[in-house]
């Protein structure tokens, strides 16, 4: 089961699909047994309105949750403006990572974003560790993105034709474990 719904890019359109739409987000199956009819389960609260030019003002974000009568674990779908298991969001994630792709130092990177130099220095490390798999992916989905001859160049080219959360939407999507 995907965890990131794909297409809701923005915390103001995650807002308005829950009021419209909610139903965007229940999982067809359950993703530990693979029973379906999950019944929803209220919601819990994620703060992702943070980053350099952030306000603040949306935090607390609700994101809905299901129960398996099957199996009796609850789950949860993210829009894909919303990182798993991250404070920050891919857009800011995206643009640190494209500040080091281009060279920038570490601690330029992190005083010019207001993040925590090792912040920075993880992302950079989960790249590293994880960029050359989800590369492979990308480069089945994407034909264009095979022409680069490097890690670096791959990973410019990357971020310049899509943004991160779309990438890790598109890998979430084929299986692949983000982040």
């Amino acid at each position: 089961m995907p965890r990131i719904v794909p297409a809701i890019t923005t915390l103001l359109q995650h807002l308005h699909m829950l009021s419209n739409s909610p139903e965007v987000y229940r999982p067809s199956a359950c993703p530990h047994c693979g029973l379906g009819g999950l019944w929803s389960h209220g919601c819990y609260e994620r703060k992702p309105d943070r980053g350099p030019h952030s306000t603040g003002t949306l935090n607390p974000i609700p994101i809905p949750r299901y129960f398996c009568r099957g199996c009796g674990r609850t789950c949860s779908r993210l829009p894909q403006c919303i990182a798993p298991r991250r404070w920050y969001g891919w857009a800011v994630q995206q643009l640190v990572l494209q500040l080091l792709l281009a060279g920038c130092s570490l601690h330029r990177c992190a005083c010019w974003m207001g993040l925590d130099r090792r912040t920075a220095g993880r992302w950079r490390g989960w790249l590293d560790d994880r960029g050359d798999g989800f590369a492979l992916f990308l480069r089945g989905r994407f034909p264009e993105l095979g022409r680069a001859v490097d890690f670096h160049s791959f990973w410019q080219g990357c971020l310049t034709a899509m943004d991160l959360g779309g990438a890790m939407a598109c890998l979430d999507r084929d299986g692949v474990a983000v982040p």
